[in-house]
């Protein structure tokens, strides 16, 4: 299960990246706020109160390895908790190596 919050909620980038279609489900995480990545134009988290909100995808070993090809070095996939449909999630997301304060769009 991965959790997305930036770019890959696109749904038509996330299919041409996978080469398929991936089924989502809205989703949010606490304790975290989406945030520019420092000498960039992409989003990441930064630990902080509120939520933010994003998708969760089940997404295969494949799909990972091109997901991962596409979020490049400066992004680690980490293990979070989510909510989605009111239940308790396990999943992981990529977090870049930079947070600014600064609100991404």
């Amino acid at each position: 299960m991965l959790f997305l919050y930036g770019t890959l909620l696109d749904a038509d980038l996330l299919t041409r990246l996978v080469g398929r279609r991936l089924a989502s489900a809205p989703a949010s995480l606490s304790g975290w706020r989406r945030v520019s990545l420092r000498r960039a134009r992409y989003p990441t988290l930064r630990r902080a109160r509120g939520r933010t909100d994003g998708a969760v995808v089940r997404a295969d070993r494949a799909a990972r390895a091109r997901l991962a090809k596409y979020e490049g070095a400066r992004y680690r996939l980490c293990a979070v908790t989510v909510r989605c449909g009111g239940r308790v999630l396990r999943a992981k997301t990529w977090i870049g190596d930079a947070p600014t304060r600064r609100a991404w769009p």
